[in-house]
């Protein structure tokens, strides 16, 4: 159960993270928007609010209905994978997973959205039990850190100086 906790917290993080750094205002907004048109996709006004709500929705769906919330986020989670994929092929795109800032797109965010994939599998396969508090907050306070980390990934390289390097 503590598996489950955990996954569903730091997925919820990540994904809660993205759609508020994309709605986070006007600028933000028509940049995300902006980064799916020039990603190649469109219509990109719908198809950016349509990844926004997804977002959302697999936030409340893995607090309320944690099954239907790890199958959405897995699939939302795949759909960004094969778009940053085709984008690295194509010859790189601006990222605007989290709204705020444009990092170039990389292998980073394929092994990024992979492990978090795998979270989501992790977690709907996880036992369910009972749950002592203490170990429950504790399950939960870790994911959110690791969650934050996640959301942070593009900082944290530049920070380190893998920034320069995909």
């Amino acid at each position: 159960m503590y598996v489950d906790i955990a996954c569903r917290v730091l997925l919820g993080t990540v994904l809660l993270a993205a759609a508020v750094g994309k709605v986070s205002g006007r600028a933000a907004y028509r940049e995300f928007t902006r980064s799916v048109h020039d990603m190649g996709y469109q219509p990109a006004g719908p198809l950016a609010a349509a990844v926004i709500a997804a977002e959302f929705t697999a936030v409340v769906l893995l607090a309320v209905f944690p099954m239907a919330g790890f199958l959405l986020s897995t699939a939302l989670l795949l759909a960004f994978t094969v778009a940053i994929t085709a984008n690295l092929r194509r010859g790189g795109a601006t990222c605007r997973c989290f709204g705020r800032t444009a990092a170039p797109l990389g292998r980073h965010h394929v092994w990024r959205n992979a492990l978090l994939i795998g979270c989501a599998i992790l977690g709907a396969l996880a036992p369910a039990g009972p749950v002592r508090p203490g170990e429950g907050a504790l399950a939960a306070v870790g994911a959110l850190v690791a969650g934050v980390l996640v959301v942070m990934l593009d900082e944290l390289r530049y920070l380190f100086g893998a920034a320069d390097r995909t």
